[in-house]
């Protein structure tokens, strides 16, 4: 084991409880989607305990900390978002406080998902994001104390804490990239997303796109149906080709699995008792893999509707993308498009194997995975093709449940590992950083 990683070691472990009641205030404090400023002002306050060089919030609300090697080299991003989703009913919760971030012995899976016991801290967004959250702040603290130490190493490590991406439009994502660093005259080389991975390497998921077709007919009273167009019986075909035909025949992909398509929402106008419905919508969750986009996802529903159009003169549909109106805590209000997109990097990408040697100096097993739900990922990697990768001590099984809990063990495992992937990809060259392809 060389110098430097036995020292990240020593580093981590006298850092180690700082970072669980760091990850405990995290999910002490409710940052639902629209309302994370009180969790930014926190990540805030920590990062400059912990001596990051720069420290900033942006006008949409995300935040930024940056730590500054004694070298040049590359810009490394480590990416968790401020945002969570509703408990729920906290009647679910077996008797723990959604936001207590209470800590005990507890059954749970080990990295592969057989049972276990651990020391887990409990509450909304233990695993999605702020166990892996509070890891990647830490690996930060790390490298802090590193250089304090008089170990010199390259490039920047760069905490980046963005809003609302539970709504899954990459809203506060696309803004920090496109708008902040530009801005600020910042650039990044390659990612490192919190979301949950058991301690693996996640390398990839599919994209999300949600469309909403629209079927029409004619209102009439409800008492003579006959002189109307019902809207649903008229989406009933178009509803039977999209289970039948559409999904059974969507590709698939041999590391992030099938493409698929969930219709999730029927919604009628004017939804009264005694009015004939004129308009019948249709909400689809498609979830699309590399070659495939909303366009191509679009073509797919249109061409059914030509189908159906040929065979019935009064069917009468279309289709597009659904849009949403998204305004951060800071006020700053953007209209998107409900699209997110896939991306892989290889296993052999240099970049990866970098981030995989790291774990092997710690003494970490290796292993390799993918992820089933969409992240601000599909900007790094799907938009920006730059090397991108998930390491976490969160497990996505536990990830929106009631069950939500980030194992103590995994999380300090995970704070030496984010400062060690990082050590080892800023020597890794040129090659590292090469744009994804797939």
């Amino acid at each position: 084991m060389s110098e430097i990683i036995m020292k990240l070691k020593e580093i981590s472990e006298s850092l180690n409880d700082e970072a669980i009641a760091f990850a405990q205030k995290l999910i002490q404090t409710p940052s639902i989607s629209g309302n994370e400023k009180d969790v930014a002002d926190l990540l805030i306050a920590e990062m400059e305990k912990l001596g990051y060089d720069q420290v900033f919030r942006d006008d949409m609300g995300n935040v930024v900390g940056i730590v500054e090697g004694s070298k040049e080299g590359p810009t490394i991003m480590y990416n968790s978002h401020l945002d969570h989703v509703s408990p729920g009913d906290a009647n679910n919760w077996e008797g723990y406080n959604p936001y207590g971030g209470e800590i005990d012995i507890c059954a749970v899976d080990d990295q592969d998902g057989n049972s276990d016991q651990a020391e887990c801290i409990h509450g909304r967004a233990a695993s999605d994001v702020k166990g892996g959250e509070a890891a990647q702040v830490y690996a930060g603290g790390v490298l802090v104390k590193l250089k304090e130490e008089g170990y010199d190493f390259k490039g920047n490590y760069m905490f980046t804490g963005v809003v609302q991406e539970e709504p899954a439009e990459m809203v506060g994502m696309v803004h920090l990239i496109d708008q902040t660093f530009k801005e600020k005259g910042l650039t990044y080389d390659a990612m490192v997303s919190s979301e949950a991975t058991s301690l693996k390497l996640y390398c990839g998921h599919r994209g999300r796109v949600e469309m909403l077709a629209t079927v029409y007919g004619r209102t009439s009273h409800g008492s003579a149906p006959w002189l109307g167009i019902n809207a649903i019986y008229k989406s009933m075909p178009l509803i039977a080709k999209i289970k039948d035909e559409l999904y059974p025949s969507l590709p698939e992909d041999e590391h992030l699995g099938q493409a698929s398509l969930s219709l999730n929402i029927i919604e009628c106008s004017p939804g009264a008792l005694s009015i004939v419905p004129d308009k019948c919508m249709l909400s689809i969750d498609r979830r699309t893999i590399p070659g495939e986009s909303a366009e191509t996802a679009l073509k797919e529903i249109e061409g059914l509707i030509e189908e159906i159009s040929a065979e019935d003169d009064e069917f009468k549909a279309d289709v597009k993308v659904k849009s949403a109106v998204e305004t951060s805590y800071m006020g700053l209000e953007y209209e998107v498009d409900k699209e997110m997109y896939p991306w892989k990097t290889s296993e052999n990408h240099p970049f990866l194997q970098a981030a995989a040697s790291a774990l092997e100096e710690l003494g970490e097993p290796v292993k390799y995975g993918y992820w089933d739900f969409g992240t601000d990922a599909s900007k790094t990697a799907g938009i920006d093709k730059k090397p991108t990768i998930g390491y976490s001590p969160m497990q996505e099984q536990y990830a929106h449940t009631p069950y939500d809990k980030v194992r103590t063990d995994f999380l300090k495992r995970a704070m030496v590992g984010n400062a060690a992937i990082y050590l080892k990809v800023v020597e890794a060259g040129e090659e590292a950083f090469e744009e994804l392809e797939w």
